[in-house]
């Protein structure tokens, strides 16, 4: 029997996640069933869970793919640039709002660190990689002298993270996105460091 390539099972793996995502976001994680998720991706459980052990896993594999993108875009352009993408995200169809795919993996994640301590325990583990890529994204902003310097850098980045949990909530209420750009402008000024004060 022929060996499967790395590049093949990469690719599977993609897919699986993509399609978990969209799964996940529709019907959250309790509606997620194995047949929906078969239907999602267009693969079999036995092929689904060749790669991932559980839907936990599959789950924790998907947020923490999420957070990794995240993260590279923090480390680029700064935690405000996702909260830009995420308002700029095209809608997957008429019933999402914009962004709804992310969103729905970010929402269930939120209500999973309430509800389930096991869960909590995980992602605390895989959830410090956004907060580290922003800690330093802020550091590189002082060092080059754009980042207001009379606020601790820990600060900073809770003010930031806190941000992104409002905008978050107020999309899944599907609150008005609109002038939402205007007031991401008004929190990266609002940490930038202004020359001649």
């Amino acid at each position: 029997m022929p060996r499967v390539s790395q590049d093949h099972l990469d690719a599977r793996r993609r897919q699986i996640l993509d399609g978990s995502r969209t799964c996940f976001a529709r019907h959250g994680y309790e509606g997620a069933t194995v047949r929906r998720l078969e239907d999602a991706t267009g693969l079999s459980r036995g092929a689904i869970f060749h790669h991932f052990k559980d839907k936990e896993s599959l789950f924790l594999a998907l947020a923490e793919d999420d957070a990794e993108r995240m993260a590279d875009v923090v480390a680029e352009q700064g935690l405000v640039q996702v909260m830009r993408d995420l308002l700029a995200e095209p809608a997957g169809d008429s019933a999402h709002a914009p962004g709804a795919d992310w969103l729905g993996t970010r929402l269930e994640v939120s209500r999973r660190l309430r509800t389930d301590r096991d869960f909590r325990e995980r992602w605390a583990k895989r959830s410090e990689q956004l907060t580290a890529a922003t800690r330093a994204r802020l550091q590189w902003q002082r060092d080059s002298g754009n980042l207001r310097d009379d606020v601790d850098i820990d600060v900073l980045t809770a003010y930031l993270e806190l941000v992104l949990e409002g905008l978050v909530s107020h999309l899944a209420m599907g609150l008005p996105a609109d002038d939402l750009g205007a007031v991401l402008d008004v929190v990266e000024e609002s940490v930038r460091r202004h020359r001649g004060r």
